[in-house]
């Protein structure tokens, strides 16, 4: 012992805390002159960055490693996804781990500039569209409009029910250079985001739920409901039906529109869900049509109507426009309002400003010079290497492929060429200020950064004709300092954006209250085209079993070959016929020899894309359908899909080995049976659970047949009958019926005629026919629609035959009358033909 005292240093919770902050921002360095989210301009840290970052580095580190994969890992559960333009296949939603804070006086400040502005800009759309005195008056020249692809002449005197050419708005907004917000470009074609900006709050707030309360964050529920009410508002009817039309499950933003149609209670349709008759709009359902009453428009305005817009349009609703004039229907945002989202009509905006509401602008443009006129031309020309070049009505610009372009990035060659371009055609190009955006704190590999971001705000027309301006908004977070735009497509991550509140915040919902609650057993009538996806992802997924299945015979007729080497190799053959008529094998080829080894072939039919029916493309196919209806089905089931499209993704082309084969179509049958067991289980019994059912029974019944076709004709093996009992998963029942061993007659009794074999033909068939008497009819004469005689006939035919009726030619008679049911049920439920009623059932639909 020396007698000198230990000492040890002990830290607080909130000493610990504070270290991991200083830790995290020990290198944040904002660039010179560009402003700061977390340092404000006295070169310190705003406090309520402060406030946050210290409750949000009190939270134990593995325990925020572990919040944040669970964050993650709803996103990826959920689907939460989005498509960049000419993406053939959709990306997981990217999700700053850090929100953008604005506290309650910056807030104050944007809220009135986004208002002023959403005002400024209906009024415009009102004139331009009306009486265009903006243009008569000479306040806004009309090359500036006209110009416009935007501008539709067929709305020229059209008038909203709820005369509101906006009812949402939105603006991307940034910090100049002097720490106000400045305006970078207005969204009135149709604003997307809200959607998204609604699932980071939900994914962000379950993470963190403590913080958030304690940060009091405002609550984004009531912007929702005053928009749902404010499109309400307009409308005659008492409960009106409210539909969200999408541009189709190939939109860059399908997932936000599914998202919001469930959340706020809107029915998804497309174009072609809707048709119009005597100025009225009807959807088209299962039950006949119904009538719309409210279209929120996420297609863009062009597109909206064949018949008076673009004729080449397949997005839109060919007669759209005569329903609007004739009052029946109100579209949100009306069509052409995305004229206002030209470059051009920005540089007006602050004389109109003064011109209608009598007050500048509380939130500038960027500084926006339009080229059709000599003075502002001459401006752009003689200042290019200073500004940036854009197109001022959105195309591309001449010999580009981009709409803006920097000046200084041009060579003298180029420049040369612009300056030619704008002197003979000026009406085409503005010139703007170079942006430099401003920052907010990234966490990158556990440092925060600066990074550059713009943000989305939004405002809604409300029901008393005010606007309401969403406390929060869409929040783009660039990946590179130097960004002077971000795009989602250039790898951009979004950010949720906290408004705080300096009292506590009550929590509030877009559900009714537990008094006000209407009871309902089902969601309303269902759109054509969702029971038509229904109805085809049901089917996909019958298919992949049933390729899985022979893959897994296949494999396993290799594996136990020794005993029977003759029949077994027949069974092969046959199951390998069965695959190429599948399309599992591709395509049949003369060249090609009729048998290849059973690893060969069990590759091919489980992994090669591009086989329309091998196991993965089956299993793409079943996504693409299950995409189209993504708001009717469980976060379980998209997890099981995403779980069967990786395990069937092999990028090798060497062939496996058959007992790899073997186990990897028994491990996606497993999952098969779970999605199965889960659409059984977990979907209520209403229209589309039976039209879901109806695609399964008549998938297995189809294929089901073919198994008998092949594997038990008159020259059929005990091993090809062996082979059919595996392929419908009967051989328990059967060995626990008889005690001889496998013979043709009980077999195929068991396999098309049992009405209590759940894999039969009859037991099929017999369930099908109990879902088509349980779906609406289109009249009530007492007479059996199409597919209900052919299911009935069906049926009877199988009930009153027995095994010495049996043959190929009723087998195959019995598959093709299930294929004409399948085509019956298309024509009276998917391809309209709701839309040939005659004239009197059209009266009073509702």
């Amino acid at each position: 012992m020396t007698g000198r005292t230990r000492h040890h240093t002990t830290h607080t919770p909130e000493d610990a805390a504070a270290l991991r902050v200083a830790d995290w921002t020990r290198d944040y360095t904002p660039l010179t002159g560009v402003p700061d989210e977390y340092i404000g301009p006295d070169g310190k840290p705003r406090a309520h960055w402060t406030t946050f970052l210290n409750a949000f580095a009190a939270i134990n580190h593995n325990e925020m490693d572990r919040r944040f994969a669970s964050a993650d890992r709803y996103i990826r559960d959920m689907g939460v996804s989005y498509r960049s333009f000419g993406d053939n296949s959709e990306r997981a939603w990217p999700l700053s781990h850090i929100p953008l804070l604005i506290d309650e006086k910056e807030w104050a400040i944007i809220s009135a500039g986004v208002i002023q502005r959403a005002e400024l800009l209906d009024r415009v759309l009102s004139d331009l569209y009306g009486p265009a005195t903006l243009i008569s008056s000479g306040a806004l020249p009309a090359a500036a409009v006209t110009g416009s692809g935007d501008f539709l002449r067929p709305m020229i005197g059209l008038t909203p029910r709820n005369k509101r050419w906006l009812n949402l708005y939105a603006v991307d907004i940034g910090r100049g250079p002097d720490g106000r917000w400045w305006v970078l470009g207005d969204r009135t074609q149709a604003p997307s985001g809200a959607g998204y900006a609604l699932e980071n709050r939900l994914v962000l707030s379950r993470a963190f739920p403590q913080l958030y309360s304690q940060m009091n964050v405002e609550r984004l529920a009531p912007f929702f409901r005053e928009f749902r009410d404010g499109l309400t508002s307009a409308t005659e009817r008492h409960d009106p039906r409210i539909c969200l039309l999408s541009s189709g499950s190939w939109s860059e933003t399908y997932f936000e529109q599914a998202y919001l149609a469930r959340y706020l209670g809107f029915l998804l349709v497309e174009g072609e869900d809707l048709f119009v008759r005597d100025g009225i709009v009807y959807v088209r359902t299962i039950a006949g049509p119904k009538r719309a009453d409210i279209l929120w428009r996420r297609v863009d305005g062009d597109f909206c109507d064949p018949l008076e817009l673009n004729a080449s349009s397949r997005l839109g609703t060919p007669g759209l426009l005569n329903a609007i004039r004739s009052g029946s229907v109100n579209v949100a945002n009306m069509p052409g309002s995305g004229l206002l989202e030209s470059r051009a009509l920005m540089s007006f905006l602050p004389r109109l400003a003064r011109h209608l509401l009598g007050e500048d602008l509380l939130i500038p443009n960027i500084a926006t010079w339009w080229c059709g006129q000599s003075h502002e031309r001459n401006h752009v020309i003689n200042n290019m290497q200073n500004l940036a070049l854009a197109s001022a009505f959105g195309q591309p610009i001449s010999g580009w492929d981009q709409t803006l372009i920097s000046g200084t990035d041009l060579s003298p060659q180029l420049a040369a060429q612009m300056r030619s371009d704008i002197e003979q055609r000026g009406v085409d190009y503005v010139g703007q200020e170079i942006v430099q955006l401003s920052t907010t704190p990234f966490m990158n590999h556990g440092r925060l950064e600066p990074r550059p971001f713009v943000l989305r705000v939004y405002v809604s027309a409300t029901a008393d004709g005010s606007w309401n301006v969403m406390p929060g908004g869409f929040c783009r977070v660039s990946d590179r300092l130097d960004a002077r735009a971000i795009s989602m497509r250039d790898g951009a991550s979004s950010a949720d954006v906290w408004l705080l509140s300096d009292k506590p915040v009550a929590a509030t919902t877009l559900l009714p209250t537990a008094d006000d609650i209407n009871i309902t057993r089902y969601l309303g009538n269902l759109p054509s085209r969702a029971a038509d996806n229904l109805f085809w992802f049901g089917r996909y997924v019958e298919r992949l079993e049933a390729t899985l299945r022979l893959v897994r015979s296949l494999c396993g007729r290799g594996l136990y070959h020794a005993a029977h080497l003759e029949n077994e190799l027949s069974s092969a053959q046959k199951l390998q016929q069965l695959l190429r008529a599948w399309g599992a094998l591709g395509e049949s080829d003369k060249t090609k020899p009729a048998f290849m080894p059973s690893a060969t072939a069990a590759t091919l039919a489980l992994h090669k894309s591009s086989h329309y029916g091998s196991a993965l493309a089956l299993t793409k196919s079943a996504l693409r359908a299950a995409s189209v209806i993504r708001e009717r089905l469980s976060p379980d089931a998209w997890r099981l899909l995403y779980a069967l499209e990786t395990n069937l993704n092999h990028d090798s082309d060497e062939p496996i080995s058959e007992p790899e084969a073997y186990d990897r179509a028994n491990d996606a049958l497993q999952l098969t049976a779970a999605l199965s067991g889960l659409m059984k289980e977990n979907i209520n019994r209403v229209a589309g659970w039976r039209f879901l059912e109806l695609g399964r029974r008549i998938e297995r019944a189809i294929n089901t047949c073919r198994f008998a076709r092949h594997l038990s004709d008159q020259n059929a093996s005990e091993g090809d009958l062996d082979v059919l009992l595996d392929l419908i998963d009967s051989h328990i029942t059967y060995h626990s019926r008889y005690l001889i061993g496998l013979a043709r007659k009980p077999v195929r009794d068991l396999v098309l005629l049992d009405p209590f074999n759940p894999r039969s033909v009859a037991f099929q068939v017999e369930r099908t026919h109990d879902h088509l008497k349980n779906l609406p009819r289109l009249s009530d004469n007492g007479m059996l629609e199409l597919p209900q005689r052919i299911a009935q006939k069906l049926a009877t035919d199988l009930a009153t035959s027995n095994e010495h009726d049996i043959n190929t030619a009723m087998i195959l008679t019995s598959e093709r009358n299930l294929m004409s049911l399948a085509d019956a049920i298309a024509q009276r439920f998917f391809l309209h033909g709701a839309a040939t009623t005659p004239d009197q059932k059209w009266k009073g639909l509702v």
